[in-house]
C-alpha cells in the first residue's frame, strides 16, 4: 500500500502522472485510476499517511464495483493469478488475455491491472507475487537473540536465530545457533535446503561476514567457504546491496513475523539447551507455515506444495562436508603451514615460494596452485610435525629421506663383510642413527675411488684397532696401509725407531 500512498503524495507535490508512474515503476493508467479514486473519496495525503493498509483499502474499494457481476467474476480469479504468476514466463498481460477470452465484456487491461493490484497490495501476497517459483531463497539472522539458561550454573546465554524464506511461496525456516560463524552459517543454510526438500536457483543473504567478505555494491566478494557450499548445491550467491533492505523484503518481513509468531508465543518459556529451544521453534514454525495469508485463502505450505515444491532442484545424495580455506606461501622446504593445527604438509618442490590455496576438511588437506590441485594429504592434528609425500621431494632429498640403519648395513654387505661390520659398529656407537649416516655413506663411497676390495681391507684393519670412523678408513687407504699383513698391524701405528725400547730392556 505504500505505493498507493506515494501516488497521492507525489501528485500533491506537483508531479505529472507519467513521472509518478516512472518513479514508482507502475503503469500510467494505474496511476490515473488511483487519482480518480482519491478524488472521489476526498482523501488527502495527510489523512491517509498514517492509515493502516486495511483501513485505506476500505476507503478505496468502490462499493458498487464490489457488488457488480463483472468484478465478482474477476475477483474469483485472483488466487489463481497469484499462483500462475509464479510460473516462469507467465505475465499479467497473458492472464488478462486468457480472462478476456472467457469474458469478452470484461475489464480493459488497465482496469484489470488496477483491481488486481488493489487486491494484492493490501496483504503479504504483494511480497511474494514478484518472485518466480524455485528462483530465490532469502536468508538472514534476526536482530534479536533468544536466551538459553545453563541448568547447572544458571548462566544465561544468547543464541542467534536464522531465518530463511522461499521467494515464491514464502515458506519459512528458522533455527537457533550459538553464533554467526561460518560453520554455523553454512550449517543452517544447508538445514533450510533440506527442510524445503530442494534447492533454489539463488541464495540471497545479507552482507554478514560469514557470507560476504567484501560487501561491494556492484561486485561483492563471497566468502570462499560459502561459495564452495553454493557450488556443491548447484546454486549461486546473490548478496543484497549494503543498506538496501528492499533487496530482501521477504526475509525482513520473515524476521518481523518470527518476532510475532515464534518469539512472542515463547517469551515466557525457559529453555535449558539449544536442542530444546529449536524443538519449540519448530513447533511454532509449523503453525506459521500452515496459517493462511490475510486475503489470499491459502497457507504458505499449501502454496509451496502447489507451485514451488516440484520446481526446486534436487538435493545431492549426501550433505556438504564443511571446508576451510587458507591462503599461504610455500616455504623453502616445500611445505605449507596449516596454521590451525601447526602441522606442515608437503607440495611438489617446484612450487616453493609460490602462493597457494589450502582447502581442508576434518579428514583431508588439499593444496591448489592456480586452481589446480597439486597435493592431497590425510589430515593429521599433531603440532610441529611434518607430513611429507616422497614424490614431492627433489631426488637428493628423497634419497636422504630413505636413509635408515638397515639400509646402510645391507648396502655395506655388498662391498664386504668388514665394511658391514664397520657400519654396524658406527651405528652402535652413534647416539642417534642419523649421526652415523654420513660416516657410513662416506666409507661406502670410498669404493668409487679405491675399489671395494681395498675399502674392505681398510675396514678390517681399522676394526683390529677398534677405530670406528670414516677418517680412520680414509687414512688407511691414503697411506696404502690396507695391504700390510695383519701381524704387522701393531707396527703400522708404532714404527721401529732407535729410541723405542723393547720389553727385554726391562728384564
Amino acid at each position: 500500500m505504500n505505493k498507493i500512498k506515494e501516488v497521492l503524495r507525489l501528485h500533491e507535490a506537483g508531479y505529472k502522472k507519467r513521472k509518478i508512474a516512472r518513479t514508482l515503476r507502475v503503469s500510467r493508467p494505474v496511476v490515473a485510476q488511483y487519482l480518480i479514486d482519491f478524488e472521489g473519496s476526498k482523501l488527502t495525503y495527510e489523512i491517509i499517511k498514517n492509515l493502516s493498509d486495511e483501513k485505506l483499502l476500505q476507503k478505496l474499494e468502490v462499493k458498487k464495483e464490489l457488488k457488480s457481476v463483472r468484478y465478482e467474476q474477476l475477483s474469483g480469479y485472483f488466487d489463481y493469478f497469484v499462483k500462475e504468476l509464479k510460473r516462469k514466463g507467465v505475465t499479467l498481460h497473458l492472464l488478462w488475455e486468457e480472462y478476456k477470452q472467457k469474458h469478452s465484456d470484461g475489464y480493459s487491461y488497465a482496469q484489470f491491472c488496477y483491481h488486481f493490484q488493489i487486491w494484492h497490495s493490501s496483504s503479504e501476497v504483494s511480497m511474494h507475487i514478484e518472485h518466480k517459483a524455485g528462483d530465490k531463497m532469502f536468508v538472514d539472522f534476526a536482530g534479536t537473540k533468544m536466551s538459553i539458561v545453563d541448568r547447572q550454573t544458571g548462566e544465561v546465554k544468547e543464541a542467534e536465530v536464522f531465518i530463511a524464506v522461499l521467494g515464491a511461496s514464502g515458506l519459512t525456516y528458522a533455527e537457533a545457533v550459538w553464533n554467526q560463524k561460518i560453520e554455523n552459517w553454512i550449517s543452517v543454510n544447508e538445514n533450510a535446503l533440506w527442510y524445503f526438500g530442494g534447492v533454489c536457483c539463488a541464495l540471497v543473504p545479507d552482507c554478514l561476514k560469514s557470507g560476504v567478505t567484501n560487501p561491494d555494491k556492484y561486485e561483492p566478494d563471497i566468502n570462499p567457504a560459502y561459495n564452495d557450499f553454493a557450488i556443491y548445491y548447484d546454486t549461486v550467491i546473490l548478496p543484497a546491496r549494503p543498506s538496501h533492505p528492499k533487496d530482501k523484503p521477504l526475509v525482513e518481513n520473515g524476521v518481523k513475523l518470527a518476532y510475532q509468531r515464534i518469539y512472542a508465543p515463547l517469551r515466557n518459556r525457559t529453555f535449558f539447551s539449544l536442542a530444546e529451544l529449536n524443538e519449540a521453534i519448530r513447533e511454532q514454525l509449523e503453525i506459521h507455515n500452515n496459517k493462511s495469508f490475510q486475503r489470499f485463502k491459502m497457507s504458505r505450505r499449501q502454496l509451496f506444495e502447489q507451485v514451488e515444491k516440484n520446481i526446486l532442484k534436487p538435493l545431492p545424495l549426501e550433505k556438504y562436508e564443511f571446508k576451510k580455506f587458507q591462503s599461504c606461501t610455500v616455504a623453502i622446504n616445500y611445505h605449507i603451514d596449516l596454521r590451525e593445527d601447526k602441522h606442515y604438509y608437503s607440495v611438489p618442490f617446484q612450487k616453493k615460494a609460490k602462493k597457494v590455496m589450502v582447502i581442508y576438511t576434518n579428514r583431508m588437506v588439499e593444496i591448489y596452485y592456480q586452481n589446480e590441485r597439486i597435493a592431497s594429504h590425510q589430515r593429521y592434528y599433531g603440532p610441529n610435525k611434518y607430513t611429507t609425500c616422497k614424490e614431492h621431494m627433489p631426488s637428493h632429498h628423497r634419497f636422504l629421506a630413505e636413509w635408515n640403519p638397515q639400509r646402510f648395513i645391507t648396502w655395506a654387505e655388498t662391498i664386504g663383510t668388514s665394511v658391514k661390520e664397520m657400519v654396524e659398529k658406527i651405528m652402535e656407537n652413534a647416539r642417534h642413527p642419523e649421526q652415523g649416516y654420513h660416516s657410513c655413506l662416506g666409507i661406502i663411497n670410498l669404493g668409487k675411488k679405491y675399489g671395494n676390495t681395498r675399502v674392505n681391507l681398510s675396514c678390517r684393519r681399522a676394526l683390529t684397532f677398534n677405530y670406528y670412523s670414516y677418517k680412520t678408513v680414509k687414512n688407511i687407504l691414503e697411506n696404502k696401509m690396507d695391504n700390510y699383513l695383519e701381524e704387522q698391524s701393531a707396527q703400522i701405528l708404532l714404527p721401529i725407531h732407535e729410541n723405542v725400547r723393547g720389553s727385554q730392556y726391562y728384564e
